[in-house]
């Protein structure tokens, strides 16, 4: 019951707003992007009901202004259609929206006099402005609307007294001045959410120390990057890249030469690697890189490339350059079905072959074997 009922919301989103995708970070930009689908559509059942009551005689409106109501019925459910699943089109279309109502208000303004509350019209459209086109939008929209009622005022068959205009205007003024506020607090609260959110999850999915993936994340990225793989149809490599005698290091120069050492050693594979692939740190030593279409002739030119630059690094602590040498693990698969798990562990397999050969070296290892 509950999946059938989430289908039928997700049939319903589709309906209403297209298929679209919104990255992570975009979600004020999606809501932007729904809130002007449905401001069209509410658009377009008003006005259908309101021309409904005239045909029927419930209500009587000026002719030019049911034509004026028939074309902004139009333009806003082809604006829609327009904008549906096609949220790069956003600010031009909520733009020409924008137009399209101003212009059918100005209609209803003047030639729906008998009908004193028709002002309220541009009321109702000044949070939309502030919502969907932002600040400075909204400050001219209301701006100018209140200089247009001023001075328009008089030219309208039944002006509105002074007493009335002038409440008009000291609340479109009021309520202009209370989104302005408003919106630029709730936008600043949303980016700082944002950011912080961002940086909770840098840390949740970041080593802290050489600020690669770590495990978790790394792997989570990988299995996605092999289903995009296996999609494509494309080979894809794995390097298990281990520091040779790292504890040595630690125990002669100490915890702060080691973590120094790590620093240099990922600002050099992170140098060596291209940045369609992927690096985590996996354990204390331990590098993994992902390497989405790369047979295993590139894999290994890559491994040898990375060992070389190890092996030159020599970073300095103290006074004295450290010599330091990896042994890197090479596994490589195109077969359908295989998760990272698989053809990390030939990887690993891999690596310790490289040091039972002495170090300082790479190893493959290929599917057959």
């Amino acid at each position: 019951m509950q999946i059938e009922k989430e289908l039928n919301m997700l049939s319903m989103r589709q309906i209403l707003y297209g298929k679209i995708n919104f990255i992570e970070g975009e979600e004020y930009r999606a809501f932007q992007f729904r809130f002007l689908n449905i401001l069209m559509l509410a658009g377009v059942v008003v006005t259908s009901l309101l021309l409904v009551g005239v045909a029927i005689g419930a209500n009587t409106i000026d002719p030019l202004h049911v034509v004026s109501m028939s074309i902004f019925l139009a333009l806003s459910l082809s604006l829609w259609l327009a904008l549906r699943g096609r949220p790069q089109r956003f600010l031009q279309l909520a733009w020409v929206y924008e137009c399209v109502c101003m212009c059918e208000y100005i209609s209803a303004l003047y030639m729906v006099s008998a009908d004193e509350l028709r002002v309220i019209w541009f009321f109702t459209n000044i949070p939309g402005v502030y919502i969907l086109l932002g600040q400075r939008a909204g400050l001219s929209i209301t701006l100018g609307t209140m200089l247009g009622l001023a001075l328009g005022n008089a030219y309208l068959p039944q002006p509105y007294s002074i007493n009335a205009m002038a409440t008009l205007l000291v609340a479109l003024f009021y309520l202009g001045t209370f989104f302005h506020v408003y919106g630029a607090r709730s936008i600043s609260y949303f980016v700082r959410m944002r950011e912080s959110n961002q940086r909770l999850r840098h840390l949740a999915t970041h080593d802290p120390l050489t600020d690669l993936l770590n495990a978790g994340a790394y792997y989570a990225s990988c299995d996605q990057l092999i289903h995009l793989a296996q999609r494509n149809h494309q080979n894809f490599s794995v390097l298990f890249v281990d520091l040779d005698h790292f504890k040595k290091i630690n125990d002669t120069y100490g915890h702060e030469a080691g973590d120094h050492v790590l620093k240099s050693v990922t600002k050099t594979i992170v140098g060596v690697v291209r940045h369609s692939d992927a690096v985590g740190r996996i354990g204390g030593e331990e590098f993994s890189v992902f390497l989405p279409d790369t047979d295993l002739a590139g894999a290994l030119k890559l491994a040898e490339l990375i060992r070389h630059a190890v092996e030159n690094l020599m970073p300095v602590v103290g006074n004295q350059g450290i010599r330091i040498t990896t042994s890197i693990g090479v596994a490589t698969s195109n077969q359908t079905g295989e998760n990272m798990a698989a053809i990390q562990r030939r990887a690993d397999q891999a690596m310790y072959d490289a040091k039972q050969l002495g170090r300082n070296r790479v190893s493959c290892f290929t599917v057959d074997g």
